[in-house]
């Protein structure tokens, strides 16, 4: 068995093993922060999520934009544009991290100003 097929089974092991505390963990964890609970688990260099939560959201993309992800489809990079969509979600947040980090500082700075306003109940 090589390394990777290894710890691919430590994985679904684990899995199997805790399905009922994760359960339990989750329900009571989505009662008190009012979020859904995502699971995953890593051996060595393999990692797998177990529970990801999928949310439609609706975009307007001109046909450049659409044509993106349609050659995303077709190259086979992913599965389908909603897909292709998360793809490139995710390609931006890994290489502009750092900026996106800067916006959302920046936005907490405006959400402190506009609660000090006018008509707010300072």
């Amino acid at each position: 068995m090589t390394g990777a097929t290894a710890h691919q089974a430590r994985i679904v092991g684990f899995r199997e093993d805790t399905r009922a505390d994760r359960m339990r963990i989750a329900d009571e964890a989505e009662a008190r922060f009012a979020r859904k609970v995502a699971w995953g688990a890593r051996c060595g260099d393999e990692e797998e999520l177990f529970t990801t939560l999928s949310v439609p959201v609706m975009t307007r993309l001109r046909l450049p934009e659409r044509q993106v992800l349609d050659t995303l489809v077709d190259a086979g990079v992913a599965r389908s544009r909603s897909h292709a969509l998360a793809w490139c979600v995710r390609l931006v947040g890994d290489h502009e991290g750092e900026w996106i980090d800067q916006l959302r500082e920046a936005l907490v700075h405006v959400e402190k100003v506009r609660s000090e306003g006018p008509g707010s109940d300072k």
